[in-house]
């Protein structure tokens, strides 16, 4: 499909809208409206023991929360955590500047007070970033070595700590929360869903909450994924964090969290959005796991693990998928990576903005998939 460049850039540094707050606002008031505020949580580290940082910027024109997970790969071994030998590995693993919020607009449009497109531009905004290598999640401090040994990393996976603090934080910062969209691409987006149920559990303001897996599907270990998430479950040290995962989810099966957390909050809308040709997830997915296929190879051992997700959302009314097929921008990876635009299923008349719109406005809305679009995709 056509890539559709209609999102505005805008300045890297966001103006202050003023201390007057509209009427109907009943959170506390801020020192400062849209501009980032860094906070730098206690006993959290990224990967090479730095200090890790969350960023925040708060809105005088709704009480609606959105909270956006960092995107940025993951890593399990040294070559991973070091990026040796061209390793796919993981981002900001030697920790974050302060004004890493920079890249937040970049990162994902809901982030952006720019984006006519963004249904959560008037919205208060959390961007917790991601550099611990974990997708969000880990609880461990690993050593990996190399060369027999010579060679050794200290990398610490302390995703669930951080994301310990962001709840905290959260739930200090605000008192009244109609709506939050917890959502992120990538790592980010595996993140925002295994992370769901802290946050909606642990922030006491929320009323009504909505979650949107973007390009991190966490597939049934009974297809191709299984592989890795045997090798994840140990280097990040899952086990200790399933007594506090939900009824119903397995280690055995991650996949079951999707269904797990479906059950738990049977009134919020939950969503999963990702590209049928992602070549980017789907590396991370099978490639050092299966000898490194060609694409066609793994294009099919996605399509594989398409359908089994596909059949668990289908037997769920508050589970939803959008899989458009293709485009040409980040290796086909992350629907909302920079804009909506150019992620739409064009066949069915969907287009991805309005689908969300509809999606955090309670409006009917039905799950979709593309078919293969000749001519796309071609390399």
């Amino acid at each position: 499909m056509v890539f559709r460049s209609s999102f505005f850039v805008g300045a890297l540094l966001l103006g202050a809208c003023g201390s007057e707050k509209e009427e109907g606002i009943r959170n506390p008031p801020r020192d400062v409206y849209e501009e980032w505020i860094k906070i730098e949580p206690p006993g959290v580290l990224c990967g090479n023991g730095t200090p890790y940082k969350l960023f925040a910027n708060f809105s005088a024109k709704s009480d609606n929360l959105v909270v956006v997970f960092e995107p940025g790969g993951a890593c399990w071994d040294y070559d991973s955590c070091t990026g040796k030998n061209g390793i796919r590995g993981a981002a900001n693993v030697n920790g974050l500047a302060d004004d890493h919020w920079k890249l937040a607009q970049f990162i994902s449009p809901f982030l952006s007070r720019f984006d006519d497109t963004s249904p959560s531009r008037d919205w208060n905004m959390v961007y917790v970033p991601y550099c611990t290598g974990d997708v969000h999640t880990g609880a461990a401090t690993a050593e990996y070595s190399d060369n027999g040994g010579q060679d050794t990393v200290t990398f610490h996976h302390d995703g669930h700590a951080a994301v310990e603090q962001v709840v905290s934080w959260v739930n200090d910062s605000f008192t009244h929360i109609p709506k939050m969209l917890v959502t992120g691409c990538s790592a980010g987006g595996v993140g925002s869903f295994v992370n769901y149920r802290f946050l909606r559990n642990g922030v006491a303001a929320v009323e009504q909450g909505y979650l949107l897996d973007d390009s991190g599907p966490i597939f049934p270990s009974r297809g191709f994924s299984g592989p890795m998430h045997s090798m994840i479950r140990s280097a990040w040290n899952l086990d200790a964090l399933t007594p506090i995962m939900p009824s119903g989810f397995s280690l055995e099966d991650m996949g079951t969290v999707n269904t797990a957390v479906a059950d738990e909050f049977p009134n919020d809308r939950l969503a999963t959005t990702y590209f049928r040709r992602d070549m980017n997830f789907s590396l991370y997915s099978y490639e050092r796991f299966y000898n490194f296929p060609p694409k066609s190879e793994i294009m099919s051992m996605w399509d594989a693990d398409t359908q089994l997700l596909i059949q668990e959302y289908e037997t769920r009314d508050n589970l939803f998928y959008f899989i458009p097929y293709y485009r040409n921008v980040n290796d086909s990876h992350c629907t909302t990576l920079f804009t909506f635009d150019g992620s739409d299923i064009e066949a069915q008349g969907l287009r991805l903005d309005r689908w969300v719109g509809d999606f955090l406005n309670d409006r009917p809305i039905k799950s979709a998939i593309e078919a293969p679009v000749p001519g796309e995709d071609t390399n």
